[in-house]
């Protein structure tokens, strides 16, 4: 008898205990809305403007190309006219028709470098904005890594986070220990004012 009620009290003494901790670890969660953060870093709006201007420099590149390849198209087509003269010479027309046909695989490789500098175009962005992304991120996160032990949370909840069906995570949050304005401010806090002026030109 007295066994079993020493083995009620332990189940008691550790199931208090049990509660006691899960109700700190409650009190202990944060919320942060990781998608405000992340674009609100001044680094990510950095890292989209390189972006732009890298694929600017890119589109430019394959204007020009697609520019040549136009002119080259054209002057197959003459080429092609002249080789089918029937008022030029027989000479005329041969040396015609192997310039067009030289034209013509000339076309054909500026067709394939131009796929090839399209993929490669795209594989370079994507490999760019990849790298850029998981470097904010990392910043990001440590950030409110370090927020968290200040704070003494033990669990800080994405509640901008979606399901693979695109529906919220988190379906309720009242919010009370929302760290998103208190991190965007730490990792905004030495913006560089050349930044800052990218800010206000994008503002007018």
């Amino acid at each position: 008898m007295k066994q079993t009620v020493k083995i009620i009290l332990s189940l008691l003494v550790v199931t208090s205990v049990l509660g006691a901790v899960s109700a700190s670890a409650q009190g202990r969660i944060a919320t942060v809305d990781l998608k405000k953060v992340f674009d609100g870093y001044w680094k990510t709006k950095q890292a989209d403007a390189a972006l732009k201007e890298r694929g600017a420099e890119l589109e430019k590149e394959f204007k020009a190309m697609m520019d040549d390849y136009k002119k080259a198209k054209e002057e197959y087509g003459d080429l092609s006219s002249a080789a089918n003269d029937p008022a030029a010479s027989d000479v005329g027309r041969e040396r015609k028709k192997k310039e067009s046909e030289e034209k013509l695989r000339s076309i054909k490789d500026q067709e394939e470098a131009m796929q090839k500098f399209q993929a490669q175009a795209r594989s370079t962005v994507d490999e760019q904005r990849r790298r850029m992304r998981d470097n904010i991120l990392t910043e990001v996160r440590k950030a409110i890594d370090g927020k968290a032990k200040v704070e003494a949370y033990t669990l800080v909840i994405d509640v901008a986070a979606e399901t693979v069906n695109a529906t919220p995570v988190v379906l309720f949050s009242l919010g009370d220990n929302d760290i998103t304005d208190a991190v965007l401010a730490q990792i905004n806090a030495n913006t560089p004012p050349e930044a800052l002026k990218d800010k206000v030109d994008d503002k007018k």
